[in-house]
């Protein structure tokens, strides 16, 4: 019956009583076999519908990105105006350009008014750039602020400036990073080791079995040639491959991979609460080797909130730069007029009596937030008087001003710009009482020392003055108004301020911690030298007892045009690189690479995308920072702060610890059981570890104690280090001291109670067969809990107490318990499937007695010295001194004999390995070492 048949007969049979009746009832008569085909076709096509859905809702969107990405625009060609898509746009074309359009590819501008581009996409600057006959050159993908005019395109995609940026990042190197680097090298090599032990224990295996040598438990000889049957050889074939393949599951470290990712995961996600968000896994960990950071200043070092930090009101120096004490109201009355009319920004007054919102440029925003300190209502200030004509800022002239009518008579022209500037169009002074003064030689010097001593510290000094000027004077017209010049002679000065942008809390010491565990940071900013000094001595970059000369500060241009060797040759060395262009990052993060390091980087704007792909390390600022340079970063720092760049160095250094601690763990493990089994299975012809049982290590082994290790937090101690760089060994001699220290004491206590355990045991009375179980059951339980009591040891390879933290890490100690649990379950009530027999509270406490002495051993063992030198090159070193000490010797001493007669015992023992190492014999004159 078909499922149409089904449906239509309960349909017509049921009582609809209620919408939920219906499928209950009917589901309810309907047979078991129909139903359940009927439901599966019915799922089936719901399934099939919903794909057909979603992959037509997709063409849809794909469709709508497509048309929204095809903008329309208007052309000159041939003459003509034409409409044309964006896509189809060619060089040689005429664009008209109007406020709110985007600029479609790269040209020149041929005529214009007043137009002003937002190349904040491009450069990562909200400052509007004017277009005019001296700047014309525009850059595709800007938007038009202000202004109009028709532009000559003169490149197109790829050869556009934002085709070869994008070019240039969407590049993809494939490198590995420092840890991958180094976990391939030991996974190949454990793995090589592994499955050359293997191969030879089934070799030697393999020959005892079909030579008759391997017996049962009762003492049967297991084959003997011509009488096993066929069946019973290939059964103990492959029990002899079950073996060699189990010792290979065990030595290769298939777990390696889930602990690095587990260890990235869980840092990854712990890194979000302290303000980084992870947009490439492997970045974590790369983070942990970075030998030098180069930072930027604006917004990651400092506070990106220009402050006005001193003051200079009425001819003196205020003690506070928002103390009003000493201001008559006179004087305060004419700066905050100026104040709050001379500018862009703008103060918000919440109703609900809040602190006052400023908005503007940072510089706006630091001079009218001073202004409210002085107790400036903004709105009420601005109702006082009437504006006439507003000169806007220049950046040529460097100031800009303002004329106010005032009483309805009186007008007022206020002026602010450059300290330097407006002071030397001041003709008389403003004192603390109101009074005015003629600008004598004396103060003059007086304003310029205080503008000289506030641009040392790099504080940018802006100069406010004033002038009367006479109603009569001011044009009448709005067009004559609109053409008039303000006069700028004969001011009387106001004041002078001191503007800021003062270093993050927090940055002095997150400076110090990275020196302190080896990072150098490096400050590189756009800003102009003397400003870069300042911060980089207030951040704790540069030391007052540093020199500050190139190369440590440099300016960007310098650097660009050195050769690419002495770029390389003083890359190290530089601490501060100021009016720095994109271009000059990029090649210092290339220099720097080249001499080894690893490196990070902060970015902000689109045109730092290149150093940021480059690096080792990119970090884009969440806050300050353009899409593209977040698209170009490996991590965004949210909070744009450089003391969350260092808790991602702490973090970064955590995923490499907890990966060491994982190594350590489990290549003691791999060392024991590997010898154990092999001299086992060498010398008796059986493992006293089986299949099963070493599959339930390799679980303890790899997956828990992944688990367990990847999730330690980082500590303090970590960056007391310095960095591991691309060079350091990732098993360093400290690990490898301990892992053989406790592979060995567990090596020694297996093997005595696998061949010597019947008595030891008292179990030569027992069954054969029984205590041979028991005996194993004692080694693979040992074992087992030998593992969990090293796991502590794992958490500090280099510390005394390995219980400090342990409590706090509550996913350890679960993980722990867990284990625990199941080898008690597994020795108690599993003994048919894992191939043992339970144990007497006696054993276990004998098993718990020898796996607790491994606490006590590490403590010994961390007393034990090991070379800072890496082993390899430590042993390499020690053979070459040996050899060259004997070479020394041979030349004067005429054969062995008076060597081995010499009174240095310690020159003897070097020659005599020397000679047996090397197979010489210095009796005879043929092999070179013979008498001079």
């Amino acid at each position: 019956m078909s499922e149409e048949c089904i449906w239509s007969e309960h349909v017509s049979t049921e009582k609809s009583t209620g919408f939920f009746d219906f499928p209950l009832g009917s589901l309810a008569r309907l047979d078991p076999h129909h139903l359940d085909d009927s439901c599966s076709r019915l799922f089936g096509i719901g399934h099939k519908n919903g794909a057909i859905s979603d992959y037509k809702q997709s063409l849809q969107f794909q469709i709508l990105n497509e048309e929204k990405r095809n903008i329309r625009l208007q052309v000159i060609r041939g003459g003509r105006r034409v409409e044309i898509s964006i896509f189809d746009i060619v060089v040689g074309d005429v664009v008209s350009l109007n406020i709110g359009d985007q600029v479609p590819a790269d040209g020149i501008l041929i005529s214009g008014h007043s137009l002003e581009i937002d190349e904040s996409s491009m450069t990562g600057e909200s400052k509007i750039a004017r277009k005019d006959q001296r700047a014309p050159f525009l850059m595709s993908g800007c938007k038009v602020a202000d202004g109009y005019g028709t532009m000559l395109v003169t490149g197109v995609g790829i050869n556009t400036e934002w085709g070869l940026l994008m070019s240039s990042i969407s590049e993809d190197s494939n490198e590995e990073t420092p840890l991958q680097v180094r976990l391939n090298g030991v996974a190949t090599l454990i793995g090589i080791i592994g499955l050359t032990v293997a191969g030879f224990v089934l070799v030697v295996l393999l020959a005892r079995y079909f030579t008759g040598r391997t017996k049962n438990s009762n003492g049967t000889i297991q084959f003997i040639a011509g009488k096993t049957s066929l069946g019973k050889a290939v059964d103990g074939a492959i029990k002899i491959l079950t073996i060699a393949v189990t010792i290979v599951v065990v030595a290769v470290p298939e777990g390696l991979p889930l602990a690095v990712t587990l260890t990235l995961a869980y840092s990854m996600r712990k890194m979000m609460v302290d303000k980084a968000l992870v947009r490439r896994l492997s970045a974590c960990e790369t983070m942990g080797s970075a030998t030098t950071i180069c930072s930027d200043k604006t917004g990651t070092l400092t506070m990106n909130q220009m402050t006005i930090v001193e003051a200079y009101v009425g001819g003196g120096r205020l003690n506070q730069s928002d103390n009003d004490e000493l201001i008559s109201s006179a004087v305060r009355s004419l700066l905050l007029e100026g104040i709050s009319h001379n500018t862009t920004g703008n103060v918000f007054a919440p109703e609900n009596g809040g602190a006052e919102e400023v908005t503007g440029s940072p510089t706006e925003k630091a001079i009218l937030s001073w202004g409210v300190k002085l107790k400036m209502k903004f709105d009420e200030e601005r109702s006082k008087t009437s504006v006439l004509h507003v000169f806007p800022f220049n950046s040529e002239k460097k100031r800009g001003g303002v004329a106010l009518l005032v009483g309805g008579s009186e007008v007022h022209i206020h002026w602010k710009g450059a300290a330097e500037i407006i002071l030397s169009s001041c003709t008389r002074w403003l004192d603390q009482d109101g009074s005015v003064h003629q600008m004598d030689e004396d103060k003059a010097s007086y304003f310029k020392k205080a503008i000289k001593d506030m641009a040392e510290l790099s504080l940018r000094c802006v100069a406010f003055a004033y002038r009367l000027y006479d109603m009569k004077d001011v044009p009448r017209d709005e067009e004559q108004r609109e053409q008039w010049m303000l006069p700028e002679d004969d001011l009387i000065f106001l004041a002078i301020v001191g503007i800021k942008d003062p270093c993050r809390p927090g940055v002095k010491e997150a400076v110090q911690l990275c020196q302190g565990a080896g990072v150098k940071v490096r400050m590189v900013t756009g800003d102009n030298i003397q400003t870069a000094k300042a911060i980089a001595l207030e951040c704790g970059i540069l030391k007052p007892n540093h020199e500050f000369t190139e190369p440590t500060v440099i300016e960007g241009r310098s650097f660009r045009d050195r050769t690419d060797a002495d770029r390389d040759k003083i890359a190290d060395k530089i601490l501060v690189m100021g009016r720095s262009s994109p271009n000059d990052k990029l090649l210092l993060v290339k220099a720097l690479r080249k001499k080894k390091h690893v490196v990070a980087v902060t970015g902000d704007g689109t045109n730092d995308a290149p150093a940021l792909h480059e690096a080792d390390i990119g970090l884009a600022m969440g806050i300050q920072g353009t899409e593209v340079a977040k698209e170009s970063s490996d991590i965004i720092i949210l909070d744009d702060n450089f003391a969350s760049v260092v808790k991602v160095v702490r973090w970064g250094r955590s995923v490499y610890a907890n990966i060491q601690k994982f190594i350590q763990f489990q290549l003691t493990v791999n060392v024991a059981a590997l010898i154990i089994n092999v001299v086992s299975a060498v010398s008796s012809g059986d493992v006293p570890l089986n299949a099963v049982q070493l599959l339930w290590v390799n679980l303890i082994m790899d997956t828990l104690g992944a688990l367990a290790l990847a999730t330690e937090p980082p500590t303090d101690h970590l960056m007391h280090r310095n960095p591991v760089g691309w060079s350091e060994p990732l098993i360093s001699n400290i690990m490898w001291r301990n892992l053989l220290l406790q592979a060995l004491y567990q090596v020694v206590v297996l093997l005595t109670l696998n061949f010597g355990g019947t008595s030891i045991l008292h179990l030569k009375h027992d069954n054969r067969d029984h205590a041979e179980k028991l005996k194993n059951t004692m080694i693979f339980n040992t074992f087992v809990l030998c593992q969990v009591f090293n796991e502590f040891n794992a958490r500090k390879p280099d510390e005394i107490n390995v219980f400090s933290g342990v409590r706090r890490n509550r996913f350890f100690m679960g993980i722990i318990a867990f284990t625990v649990i199941l080898q008690v379950l597994i020795i108690e009530f599993l003994g048919k499937f894992m191939s043992t027999v339970r144990l007497n509270w006696k054993l276990w406490l004998v098993s718990i007695a020898i796996a607790f002495i491994s606490w006590p051993l590490a403590i010994i063992g961390k007393f034990i010295p090991v070379p800072k030198k890496e082993l390899g090159k430590f042993f390499l070193d020690y053979t070459t001194k040996c050899r060259n000490s004997c070479s020394r010797c041979c030349r004067g001493t005429s054969s062995r004999k008076e060597l081995m007669t010499s009174h240095n015992p310690h020159m003897v023992f070097q020659n005599t390995i020397f000679w047996q190492s090397n197979h010489i014999d210095c009796s005879d004159p043929t092999s070179g070492m013979g008498t001079s």
